[in-house]
């Protein structure tokens, strides 16, 4: 399957795909059952009957409230059972130091974490993906709705490459995909968001005089961030088998039931 085929093509949500094709545990992923996204508070009428032909039944919001509160609610044909699953600690300081960076607010509380840089505080957020209790309780949740789901789901955070990526490398991973795959899935943020990635940050500069490079890394999918929670993961669990099932706590019957929806 071509990107292209991939992309859902959503003018409000470039950053909309179907998992559909990639390969997996000796075959493909199956087209149409799982997409990943952005949050989807922008989409266009357009936008939204093409996402209503996709079928969805399920829909994983991995926001904090107060993301959502924010944010424009999201635009959603009729259909789709919501189930929020925040993964997301208010009262981290990496999360309330990004928060600040995003908000272009003043980060002089934050002077440890200034002093590393935001590529450092989104390393950080990755490793709490893996080594938090609460960020695990929370993909853990997600991972089984997807093995649940009756029909298509889909699951975003903001951006749709930070916890949807991670979500989307455990999925992937649980399926039989090798890493390069996962790999290759997470850069692709790069190149649907690169258009709309730019406006932001040359607006954030004009309204809220927020330095670029300073905010860039937060809008990246990088490559170390995602190496950084797969190290994460070979310290505390050997291997992502050890982490599905000892972190995540997956057993055989959950994994079954994803490959057997999902894998063509």
């Amino acid at each position: 399957m071509t990107e292209l085929r991939r992309s859902l093509g959503l003018a409000g949500a470039p950053n909309t795909r179907d998992l559909g094709g990639l390969p997996a545990d000796g075959g493909v992923v199956r087209d149409g059952l799982v997409y990943r996204a952005p949050a989807l508070g922008r989409l266009t009428d357009t936008d939204v009957d093409r996402l209503g032909r996709c079928g969805l039944t399920d829909l994983l919001d991995l926001r904090h409230g107060s993301e959502i509160d924010v944010a424009p609610p999201d635009r959603l044909p009729a259909g789709p059972q919501v189930a929020h699953i925040p993964i997301f600690d208010p009262a981290h300081p990496v999360f309330t130091y990004v928060a600040a960076v995003l908000l272009g607010h003043d980060l002089s509380a934050h002077e440890g974490l200034g002093a590393e840089g935001t590529p450092g505080a989104m390393r950080a957020i990755y490793r709490w993906f893996v080594a938090s209790p609460a960020g695990r309780a929370g993909f853990a949740t997600a991972m089984n709705r997807v093995a649940d789901a009756t029909g298509p789901l889909l699951y975003h955070c903001s951006a749709g490459k930070d916890r949807t990526g991670w979500l989307s490398a455990i999925l992937l991973s649980a399926l039989g995909a090798d890493r390069d795959t996962v790999r290759a899935d997470y850069l692709l943020s790069n190149e649907v968001s690169a258009a709309g990635n730019e406006a932001i940050l040359a607006a954030m500069a004009e309204r809220r005089g927020v330095d670029p490079e300073v905010l860039r890394p937060v809008l990246a999918a990088a490559p170390e961030y995602l190496d950084e929670a797969f190290n994460q993961v070979d310290r505390d669990f050997g291997s992502m088998d050890g982490y599905l099932r000892v972190g995540l706590d997956l057993d055989d019957a959950v994994i079954a039931r994803l490959r057997d929806r999902l894998v063509d």
